[in-house]
């Protein structure tokens, strides 16, 4: 195990780390063990000995019910599972009044901070007093238990209001990451049937505005189903206001009565919407109900970060547009009475240090980030870190995409000094909850390993048949249900079952990930198997992005692909055929089609690589064969091309990939 000694930096780190690259297995340091939350490793065998009953007594211990479920699981319509079915539970009661009646109201809920060092602290007064007031204005916008809201808000306190205040009066909430295009969010609107949509005048990013309200007006003026737009006045930039359709927050808050009254939900009740890229161009919207995914985020936010409400500062250093917010920003912290750190703003503004100034600054005890990150914070090197006092910490985690060795490595020594676990997660939004990780405490890692299911949870790796692999590569499924589980796809119900249950049969849940098991049973998780493209920890569909490609006028056909990336983990890289004689485009086609993908999906999509292509490689039938586009991206020896129409096209790809890879070295 590593020790704690002063921590390197320079040619001494990477000397230390090189070392470390030779250990194989990390314990959970004694001083942490000895304080953990977890002592026992039979958690696992008690937890599958009765995986229901575990799930029941997590349900009935860590949430608070109007009526308590008589009924665990529901599995007698699969792969349409319920839990807890005949239970009634509100979402916002269990976030906030029971903290508050429990005299914990002075208790902060978080500490904000915007990018140009803004702070407030938010206590779970606070919140429940404008999560209240703000559900009676929605109410009085004509909202109702069942209508669909949109949210399309920064990291400010006020999305959580909005979130909660949704929860609180039964309406679904839609969030709609803030770096997706407005283009974007009229899609999820529309497909979602929107009734409001919660917005801001402007958002901040490294120190300029962008006028957010301005985007939407563009985008949304003739949808039949949206009956308001509600503005929060973040920024100060000027925006138009559409007379009877749009209110601005603060007044219709102001004008709101006091006290609202929680609604008592079904366990089944849709909680959220959150739209997630596929592998057609149209996103999926995942559905969550109420009980089961409250139970697994409270029961995995407790213990795979060993939280000690009354001691710890949290930071999940994600957005709430992503499901990793949503459960580990909003209902997990907040269900176990946390405290958090909310950041608004980028890892490197208005300095590359400002994250690890946040840590000294807050004494973060707990942090939970992308690995994306942890591998900008090593090219800009371990003295910004040094020059910070993060002896607070006392856990890291990862979550988003696979981290490499060297990244865990890293994380571990630099900015744990080499005494803090490193729990690295893998989930998704569809499983709502972390489902494979190391339990700190108790659980022996190894760097890039998820480790073993959460308890109560089962994966396995099979081949294509179904047939469980013991050790070695295959895909990754889950065998059985959970309480976070998605429970379809919102008003898609055949592609749902299509999607994650033809594969393998109704109760066998298929991942879309390749995964390995080793000798010990730990997972290594690979990633797609889809034409899911994963960067920085953002899944986008392959087809969303060619969709947005084709619509330029001189683009007549495209094949986007991930290319694995030092900095995102993977990029994107699109192949791209001009209409008419033109073989190849020029800078200002490649420019042009960059902003076609950013205004129609997000900056975070944009094409790294665009490389000309005279013809895609198809097969007879005309499939675009991806699988051989990878492997010249990656530099791999080509796979069976027998069954192109044209093998000549790969040759010709070949020369254009080499030449453009020569020029970027």
């Amino acid at each position: 195990m590593a020790d704690t000694t002063e921590t390197p930096t320079g040619e001494a780190l990477e000397q230390k780390l090189s070392e470390l690259l030779e250990v194989e297995r990390f314990e959970p340091p004694e001083e942490f063990r000895e304080r953990a939350l977890l002592k026992d490793p039979s958690v696992y065998e008690e937890a599958e000995r009765d995986w229901k009953g575990w799930w029941s007594r997590q349900a009935k211990e860590l949430l608070d019910w109007f009526e308590e479920p008589t009924e665990v699981l529901d599995d007698s319509d699969p792969p349409f599972y319920k839990w807890f079915a005949d239970g009634k539970i509100n979402a916002s009661y269990n976030a906030l009044d029971r903290h508050v009646d429990a005299g914990k109201g002075d208790k902060v809920a978080f500490h904000w901070r915007g990018e140009e060092g803004e702070e407030r602290d938010v206590t779970y007064a606070d919140l429940l007093r404008d999560v209240q007031r703000f559900a009676n204005a929605l109410k009085d916008l004509g909202v109702q238990k069942g209508d669909v809201v949109g949210i399309y808000v920064p990291m400010i306190p006020e999305v959580v209001v909005a979130m909660l205040a949704c929860a609180r009066i039964g309406a679904p909430h839609n969030v709609v990451f803030g770096g997706f295009s407005a283009t974007s969010v009229r899609e999820r609107m529309e497909f979602s049937e929107a009734k409001a949509l919660v917005t801001v005048d402007g958002a901040r990013r490294k120190g300029k505005t962008a006028p957010i309200k301005q985007q939407v007006d563009e985008h949304m003026g003739d949808l039949a189903t949206l009956e308001h737009i509600i503005v929060i006045q973040s920024t100060g930039a000027g925006c138009d206001m559409q007379d009877g359709r749009d209110v601005w927050y603060h007044e219709i808050v102001e004008q709101a009565e006091d006290e609202c009254p929680p609604e008592p939900l079904d366990a089944e009740h849709p909680l959220y919407i959150l739209y997630t890229s596929g592998s057609t161009a149209k996103p999926k919207g995942i559905l969550h109900t109420t009980g089961g995914y409250l139970t697994g985020v409270a029961a995995t936010h407790k213990y795979v970060f060993d939280l000690k409400p009354d001691e710890d500062v949290y930071w999940c250093a994600a957005d709430v547009g992503w499901v990793t917010g949503h459960s580990y920003i909003v209902y997990g912290p907040l269900l176990n009475g946390a405290t958090s750190v909310m950041w608004e703003g980028a890892p490197d503004y208005p300095s590359r240090d400002v994250w690890w100034d946040i840590v000294e600054h807050f004494k973060v005890n707990i942090l939970y980030c992308a690995p994306t990150a942890i591998r900008a914070f090593m090219k800009w090197g371990a003295d910004l870190p040094a020059k910070h006092d993060l002896s607070s910490l006392r856990l890291l985690g990862t979550v988003g995409e696979p981290i490499n060795p060297k990244a865990w490595l890293w994380y571990h020594l630099v900015i744990g000094g080499s005494r803090c676990p490193v729990v690295d997660t893998w989930w998704q939004t569809e499983t709502g909850a972390i489902m494979i990780t190391p339990l700190p405490g108790i659980t022996t890692t190894k760097p890039g390993s998820a480790t073993k299911p959460f308890p109560g949870t089962t994966a396995d790796v099979v081949d294509e048949e179904g047939k469980p692999i013991e050790r070695g590569q295959g895909l990754l499924v889950i065998r059985r249900p959970w309480p976070s589980m998605l429970r379809t796809l919102y008003k898609e119900e055949d592609r749902f079952i299509e999607t994650y249950f033809d594969k393998f049969g109704r109760d066998t849940y298929f991942v879309g990930d390749a995964a390995r098991k080793d000798e010990d049973g730990y997972f290594w998780i690979i990633g797609r198997v889809d034409d899911v493209v994963n960067v920085s920890g953002h899944r986008l569909s392959t087809a969303e992005v060619e969709s947005a490609i084709v619509s330029h006028r001189k683009v007549a056909e495209s094949a986007v692909i991930g290319q694995s990336d030092e900095d995102t983990g993977q990029s994107i890289c699109a192949f791209v055929t001009l209409e008419g004689s033109e073989d190849e485009g020029d800078e200002t086609i490649e420019a042009e089609i960059r902003d076609r993908v950013a205004d129609r999906i997000g900056k975070f999509a944009r094409p790294k690589r665009i490389i000309w292509a005279g013809d895609l490689p198809k097969t007879r039938s005309g499939k675009i064969m991806r699988r051989l586009l990878r492997d010249i991206a990656e530099g791999r020896e080509l796979g069976d091309v027998t069954t192109l129409r044209d093998p000549a096209v790969m040759e010709q790809l070949e020369g254009k990939v080499k030449e453009l890879q020569e020029q970027e070295s």
